[in-house]
């Protein structure tokens, strides 16, 4: 993911993770809120709960992939309506066990649920 769509500093994560959009799963949590930038950007964190270092390094590989894909791209609902986002996304440790398919379903629904809250 190119620079400018990432989010970087504690505070920015901080930020995110503070607003009020949330998005719970079984691998994975989201969280959103909306940003003056030109473009969504997206945060990419794996908690302790994930054991080894190998498997956190996998989760947050898998993550970064389909936020590029399902947050970032044309087509995604967080751009649909013309505001743009930070999203967070914090890995579970089901996030390795489940297919990539499913994982990507549940990040489209997740940006789906957190473009339409209020």
């Amino acid at each position: 993911m190119k620079r400018r769509y990432r989010l970087r500093r504690h505070g920015e994560f901080q930020a995110v993770i503070a607003g009020k959009r949330v998005h719970s799963g079984r691998a994975l949590v989201a969280f959103a809120v909306p940003n003056s930038s030109e473009q969504n950007r997206v945060g990419v964190t794996v908690s302790r709960m994930v054991k080894s270092s190998v498997d956190r390094n996998r989760a947050r590989r898998r993550l970064r992939e389909l936020a590029r894909a399902v947050l970032l791209g044309p087509d995604s609902p967080l751009t649909s309506l013309g505001i743009r986002y930070d999203v967070v996304l914090i890995a579970r440790p089901a996030a390795l066990e489940v297919s990539f398919a499913d994982l990507r379903e549940e990040a489209a629904q997740a940006a789906l649920r957190l473009s339409k809250l209020n």
